[in-house]
């Protein structure tokens, strides 16, 4: 799974780094906590043009019947099947750019959170899905994604056995091509970076709690210092 990812570089970065034609987002502060309802950079095309904004992150299906119904995350061996994920696979499909994300070792090992990133400083391209849902109260269109996860491999595979899809640059084009409508073709996308590009570390539970935010929180720590 993704439960908590960092994401602190700016919008002129962004924007050159994904080939953006416009930005319709706000700056976000720099997050090196991001947790669910956050907002969070996404690129999305439309008719050809590709644009940065944001959107909180946690899916709501179009017709849930309140936003309190989120879905930070999407199997990709379910996405295209999955009632609140499948129009959204079909016909909304996103990438979320981030430093990298956190995952936690199983219980047996102590639980102790790993900051997990690529080797070359790259920022990761997360797959990601997003929908649109009319507030029936205010009859504001709210959008919001959701992030696709695979089985760990690598270095994660050692923590979890899930893990975020990060896209290799080679699909990105095809996977914003909202044209594409193929499940299969769609789902032959998901590919992610080789494992052997992907790093990890220990470091402070203070990542736990999402009061606490700063570079410090990427920090390798050796066991014996981890609170």
């Amino acid at each position: 799974m993704c439960g908590r990812f960092s994401i602190t570089g700016d919008l002129d970065f962004y924007a050159e780094y994904f080939g953006v034609d416009e930005v319709l987002a706000e700056r976000i502060e720099p997050n090196w906590n991001v947790a669910p309802t956050d907002p969070v950079y996404v690129i999305a095309e439309r008719d050809g043009v590709r644009s940065l904004g944001s959107m909180p992150w946690g899916l709501v299906p179009h017709w849930a019947k309140d936003a309190r119904s989120i879905h930070i995350n999407a199997r990709a061996e379910t996405v295209a099947s999955t009632s609140a994920f499948r129009d959204s696979f079909s016909r909304r499909r996103c990438l979320i750019p981030a430093d990298g994300f956190y995952e936690w070792e199983p219980k047996e090992l102590g639980r102790t959170p790993h900051w997990v990133y690529r080797a070359d400083g790259h920022p990761m391209a997360f797959a990601g899905i997003w929908a649109s849902r009319l507030d029936p109260d205010t009859e504001i269109w709210n959008r919001t994604c959701s992030i696709i996860t695979t089985g760990a491999e690598g270095p994660v595979s050692g923590l979890h056995d899930r893990m975020p899809v990060s896209l290799v640059s080679s699909v990105w084009d095809a996977w914003l091509d909202r044209d594409l409508r193929d499940p299969e073709e769609v789902a032959g996308l998901l590919q992610p970076i080789d494992s052997e590009m992907i790093m990890e570390h220990a470091v402070s539970s203070r990542v736990n709690s999402v009061k606490n935010n700063g570079p410090e929180l990427r920090e390798k720590a050796e066991r014996d210092s981890l609170f």
